[in-house]
């Protein structure tokens, strides 16, 4: 009995110590139940993020690049860690951000700060989502690499918080919350969203990262830190990832996908220009496989082309509704066939087919058709495609089979709702490689039981064919 008495005893302290390894400071992988609650009145006042960024404006108005508390009463700002440093790609920082998702709070706009500390794996401490608490008083703000930054004044610089004292200025809450990123257009991307987590959608690599580079920052030519564009798929805008060469990730192969990226808005090292710079890699969905890659005239070979400087000479065009029709027209060097629904002031009736010459689509393989299309006064889509391979020249093409082609390709086309700009979109790739045997092309105009207006010039139809 004695003995085992005094081996519960023995395993008792062992199991007091080993519980007693687990919460030590110096070890950063504490459970989250052992954060203790955060006694806040001890802190100070609360303050917002925007005084934070007032501080350091008026330190500006003054000719200052520093903006200090040295004589404020205890003041704190509260926000939320959205960096890692577990990967490697950001170094001796956290961001951290006033709001856990994309909106505003109550008292102080949505907006992110960078906290400069002199210590490695930060993250193990400061991990994603958690809530933090920093005591301003004793810290400095300025710009570094372009961005808000909260630090030491050291001498006339900002400095870095250095491991003695960095957990006695950034405070952990129990709190660990999910992180729900901004989404938002990279053209409307602003200040206002710099060192927070954005997300950017419908966007891929250009393809000449991919196909030039094929890493995140594994090449010979990447010092410190890789570049690669991406693009967004709609809107054609562009923004650099930024990657560090000291990332583990740096030479994984870029996604070749397209879809949506997580990441923290920024500025480059030289504040020349803007930067996403992520996580991980997972913070990268580029998983669907459907690209939206302009294409390169240079890879085909042009095997039908109607530029209309000949007016509409071997094209047909038959009415089934109304008398307004396809007419040929030309303004300075542009040459179209054009269709509208306006006539006499009003909108009219108009179902109007414009035809091409027979094409022999088995000549040839995989065939792909671009138009390009100028529209003014845009009320509706009027236009679709067709082919037919058993339209008969001069009849009435409702007695025809017709298969509708291109409809996304025309849809995607921005609108004009102003006045003639002779602006010529070009569409992307219309899919033609179903088509076999001698089939014409067919270009519907289509008012809508004459509700729809919109004029559409057509100034150029090109069918190619892979080299």
């Amino acid at each position: 009995m004695k003995i085992n008495k005094f081996l519960a005893l023995a395993f008792g302290l062992v199991t007091m110590l080993l519980v007693n390894s687990c919460v030590e400071d110096d070890d950063y992988t504490v459970p989250e139940v052992l954060v203790p609650a955060v006694d806040i009145s001890t802190l100070g006042t609360r303050t917002t993020f925007a005084s934070v960024i007032s501080r350091f404006e008026d330190a500006e108005a003054n000719g200052d690049d520093i903006g200090t508390w040295e004589f404020d009463a205890p003041l704190y700002i509260e926000g939320y860690v959205v960096s890692s440093d577990a990967t490697g790609n950001f170094f001796e920082e956290i961001l951290i951000q006033n709001s856990p998702d994309e909106n505003d709070l109550a008292d102080d706009p949505r907006r992110g700060l960078r906290i400069e500390i002199n210590v490695r794996d930060v993250s193990n401490f400061y991990n994603y989502g958690r809530k933090v608490y920093v005591k301003l008083n004793g810290l400095a703000v300025g710009e570094s690499s372009g961005v808000l930054t909260l630090g030491k004044l050291t001498g006339d610089a900002l400095g870095q918080l250095e491991a003695f004292e960095y957990k006695d200025f950034v405070i952990r809450d129990p709190e660990v919350a999910t992180i729900i990123p901004k989404t938002v257009a990279i053209s409307d991307l602003s200040e206002q969203d710099e060192n927070t987590l954005v997300k950017i959608t419908d966007a891929q690599f250009i393809k000449s990262a991919i196909e030039n580079t094929n890493s995140y920052a594994g090449e010979a030519s990447d010092s410190f830190d890789g570049f690669r564009t991406i693009k967004n798929c709609e809107s054609g805008a562009t923004i650099t990832l930024q990657t560090s060469t000291f990332a583990d990730f740096k030479s994984f192969p870029l996604a070749p996908g397209k879809g949506d990226i997580s990441a923290i808005f920024s500025r480059d090292f030289g504040d020349d220009f803007n930067v996403l710079v992520i996580n991980n890699v997972e913070s990268v969905n580029f998983t669907n496989e459907e690209r939206c890659d302009p294409f390169d005239i240079n890879d085909f070979d042009i095997v039908f082309e109607e530029d209309f400087t000949d007016g509409l000479t071997g094209w047909e065009v038959f009415n089934t509704s109304g008398s307004t029709s396809w007419f040929a027209g030309d303004f300075g060097s542009d040459f179209y066939a054009r269709g509208s629904a306006f006539s006499g002031g009003s909108i009219v009736q108009m179902v109007s087919w414009l035809i091409s010459p027979s094409l022999n689509f088995d000549a040839q393989d995989d065939e792909q058709m671009v138009l390009q299309i100028a529209d003014a006064f845009s009320n509706g889509a009027p236009l679709t495609a067709y082919y037919s391979n058993d339209y008969v020249a001069g009849s009435n093409p409702s007695a025809a089979t017709w298969i509708e082609i291109g409809a996304d390709e025309i849809l995607a086309l921005p609108e004009n709702t102003g006045f003639f700009d002779n602006e010529f979109d070009e569409t992307g790739l219309v899919d033609l490689t179903a088509v076999t045997g001698n089939a014409v092309i067919a270009f519907v105009y289509d008012s809508n039981n004459a509700t729809v207006s919109t004029t559409i010039d057509l100034g150029n139809v090109k069918i190619l064919s892979p080299q």
